[in-house]
């Protein structure tokens, strides 16, 4: 069984693999479990410190931020974190958010906004999961109504009859009286 797995793998040394890398039991969580991006193999980026960017920033891969950015950021399918040193004025587009830093202006995503110890959002969220740390700042406004949540109320309000306004209501207690016609006899 051994010398059968020996075999298909490649001429390398076997031997520092085993030791970096414990056997896991079938069923059993990997160690790095707890890690999604580990899990998923997403690729993530990482703006520096030094970093200045204006204008419009988009991407298809997870991006940390502990520079400067103004303008806009759109990551719609992609998580977005602020670092501690991380400084925003942006209108920010993200399936997901973390905030250790500074963010002003509004917040948009579709998963969840998480405003950590220390981090700061001045603006607008709008998501269906927010989480804000003690120790964090917020001034704005929280709007969670999830977007399905929101579609299917539209969808509700065309299919319910709607009163029509008409400048005077319906008068079903009076009978109409014509001219020359008596009433009450």
């Amino acid at each position: 069984m051994w010398k059968r797995d020996e075999s298909v793998k490649p001429a390398a040394p076997p031997a520092p693999a085993p030791a970096a890398a414990p056997p896991v039991a079938a069923g059993a969580a990997p160690v790095g479990a707890n890690e999604p991006r580990a899990q998923l193999g997403r690729d993530m980026v990482n703006i520096g410190k030094s970093v200045v960017i204006k204008g419009e920033l988009s991407g298809s891969e997870d991006l940390t931020i502990e520079g400067h950015v103004e303008g806009r950021i759109d990551l719609k399918g992609n998580v977005l974190t602020i670092g501690p040193n991380g400084k925003i004025k942006a209108e920010v587009f993200a399936k997901s958010v973390v905030v250790l830093g500074e963010v002003t202006g509004n917040v948009t995503a579709s998963e969840k906004v998480d405003i950590r110890d220390n981090g700061s959002v001045d603006g607008d969220i709008a998501s269906p999961r927010v989480a804000i740390a003690e120790g964090a700042h917020f001034r704005g406004s929280v709007d969670m109504q999830r977007a399905g949540a929101k579609s299917q109320q539209q969808q509700a309000r065309p299919n319910t009859p709607q009163p029509q306004s008409s400048p005077q209501p319906p008068q079903q207690s009076q009978p109409q009286v014509q001219q020359g016609q008596r009433v009450g006899a």
